[in-house]
């Protein structure tokens, strides 16, 4: 599933409300629909991208989702299978005004898309062989009876430096006691906790049915200095009573190893917040990058020697 604009496909505008999302869909169902368009394959890969676009944008969730990750991000959470879940195709066709509503027949509106997923979507347990769409074209004889596998969860262990460019890892795991390795793409900018989904990577499925899917879940670190809160990140800094009165300059790191020179202004509090921006984690959908926050504590000495102290007395009286 190649990244793909959503808006673009549909031909509406990002702040489309849903009732301009679900005619622009109407009208080029219409257009492209398999009875309109016999034996016309390029109709055919146009409507299955354009109800593709269309479960997505017309729910609330998966849309939210589209517009927070953009393509590339959306499609690392969501497969086929997961864009058509629970979508139900015979209520809008029957909105639309197809014929034979609920039926088997070729051409029937809804009831083609009632045996679209009627093995991904439709139920848990039981898929269709290869192509979601394909019992659109071809009829319903390519059922499988099979069950499907169990899932596998395996958890990569990571350091904070490990996401910040995408990277490729080799992963080894067992399989019904068989050694398995698989390359897997770790995007730059993934949380902690998130799970990239392999389909037909998991358990075989008994009485031939297809296999399960493999989960990688992503196990991060907490960094000795860097605390991440979504893409930005923070750390501390401690600083002399003298240095936040008159003002200084300290070095601090970033998480791609550079060093940086951070001016503290004069009267600077305890806990001031320095922002650099531009300096946090990749966004994980290529749009930049979030920001570097350096908090500021003033350390007050516990013990002070007679001359210190001399002093810090002297700066009392004079009301400081």
């Amino acid at each position: 599933m190649s990244n793909k604009d959503y808006y673009k496909i549909l031909g509406v505008k990002k702040n489309a409300s849903t009732e301009d999302i679900k005619k622009s869909y109407r009208k080029l169902a219409m257009k492209y629909h398999p009875d309109r368009n016999k034996d016309n394959k390029t109709a055919e890969e146009k409507f299955k991208e354009i109800s593709e676009a269309y479960a997505v944008l017309s729910d609330p969730e998966k849309k939210k989702q589209y517009d927070m990750f953009g393509a590339e991000g959306f499609q690392q959470r969501y497969s086929q299978e997961d864009i058509f879940s629970s979508f139900d195709f015979s209520d809008i066709f029957r909105e639309f005004g197809f014929g034979n509503i609920g039926g088997r027949k070729r051409g029937g509106g809804a009831g083609i898309f009632n045996h679209i997923f009627s093995g991904a979507s439709r139920s848990p347990r039981y898929r269709t062989k290869g192509d979601p769409y394909s019992s659109i074209f071809t009829g319903f004889s390519d059922r499988t009876g099979g069950l499907k596998g169990q899932d596998v969860i395996y958890e990569l262990p990571l350091h904070l430096e490990d996401i910040f460019k995408t990277e490729q890892r080799t992963i080894s795991y067992n399989l019904g006691g068989v050694h398995q390795q698989i390359k897997v793409k770790i995007p730059a900018g993934i949380a902690d906790g998130k799970k990239l989904r392999l389909a037909g990577k998991g358990q075989p499925g008994p009485q031939g049915g297809p296999s399960g899917d493999l989960y990688i879940k992503m196990k991060i670190f907490n960094h000795p200095i860097f605390q991440r809160e979504g893409n930005d990140l923070y750390m501390n800094r401690e600083i002399k009573f003298s240095e936040a009165a008159l003002g200084t300059k300290i070095e601090v790191p970033t998480i791609d190893g550079k060093r940086l020179s951070l001016k503290i202004p004069a009267g600077s509090q305890n806990g001031s917040k320095m922002r650099l921006k531009g300096y946090g984690m990749p966004s994980m959908d290529g749009r930049g990058r979030g920001d570097a926050y350096v908090n500021i504590n003033v350390a007050v000495p516990k013990k002070l020697n007679s001359k210190q102290r001399a002093l810090i007395e002297e700066l009392r009286d004079l009301n400081l």
